[in-house]
């Protein structure tokens, strides 16, 4: 609701400079994150200082790859204003890119380090839901993402001029659903991390429940920048959210089945 925090007064003629909420929001999220994924490697028997390291190049890949994406599904607006491409304070960042962007990264560096690939996957798939929670809180303060209209009490009014949803008009509260669903998220894989049968299990639950999620928050989406396909019928990314679904749940299936056939060898 308030994008910009406060700003720091000019000084030798730098300034007057704003701290957007936006960015802090997505620091916090990620300082938080990857603190408590070292933790929990620590406790795995993988490396905390390796997690710690990978948090950095995958925070990079992600901005990196969900930049690139919104700017492909808006590049006609971005043809005519090429050096709004870095301006990423405005809002902007497609979670499907960064994901995309991130796992190829992740794969490089465990293989790399020789670290377990499946299982320091599952220490990091919690911690990703965690810190997405927080960065849509950012979106919230910033007024991106924003809602369709809507009618009732759960709808929330931008009124801050530096506030990127329309002002004045009640919206449905997207970026709070989704960053409730994703601390929702966060705490299952918590409740399923010790029971789980195989490496690589909370990994590819995190895809799935996350395109669920994100599929059903898209119908409330009001901002038409994030790409508009069939009519208006789906957005660019519930069009990824069915793809990644179906790729998740195929994996779940491919790698219990193999764990299934290795415990029968084994028994």
């Amino acid at each position: 609701m308030h994008p910009i925090l406060f700003e720091i007064p000019e000084f030798f003629g730098i300034g007057p400079l704003p701290l957007r909420m936006y960015g802090l929001m997505i620091g916090i999220g990620f300082l938080l994150a990857i603190t408590l994924a070292s933790q929990r490697a620590r406790k795995e028997g993988v490396s905390p200082d390796r997690i710690l390291d990978m948090g950095v190049y995958l925070l990079l890949a992600a901005i990196i790859g969900s930049r690139v994406l919104y700017v492909l599904i808006n590049l006609e607006e971005f043809s005519r204003n090429p050096l709004e491409v870095f301006a990423i304070w405005k809002g902007g960042l497609v979670f499907f890119g960064g994901l995309l962007a991130a796992v190829p990264v992740g794969i490089w560096y465990v293989k790399r380090h020789k670290l377990p690939v499946w299982k320091t996957a599952d220490i990091m798939a919690p911690y990703i839901a965690l810190g997405h929670a927080f960065g849509r809180l950012g979106c919230f303060f910033a007024g991106c993402c924003f809602g369709s209209p809507c009618d009732g009490p759960v709808c929330i009014t931008f009124t801050d001029p530096h506030s990127l949803a329309p002002l004045g008009v009640p919206l449905w509260p997207t970026q709070l659903m989704e960053s409730g669903g994703e601390f929702l998220i966060f705490g299952l894989l918590l409740l399923i991390r010790n029971r789980k049968s195989f490496d690589g299990q909370l990994f590819w639950l995190y895809p799935l429940l996350y395109s669920i999620l994100r599929f059903i928050v898209e119908e409330f989406r009001g901002d038409t920048a994030r790409g508009l396909y069939f009519g208006g019928l789906a957005s660019t990314s519930q069009i990824i959210a069915v793809g990644l679904a179906l790729v998740s749940v195929f994996m779940l299936w491919r790698m219990k089945s193999a764990h299934s056939r290795k415990a029968k060898r084994t028994s």
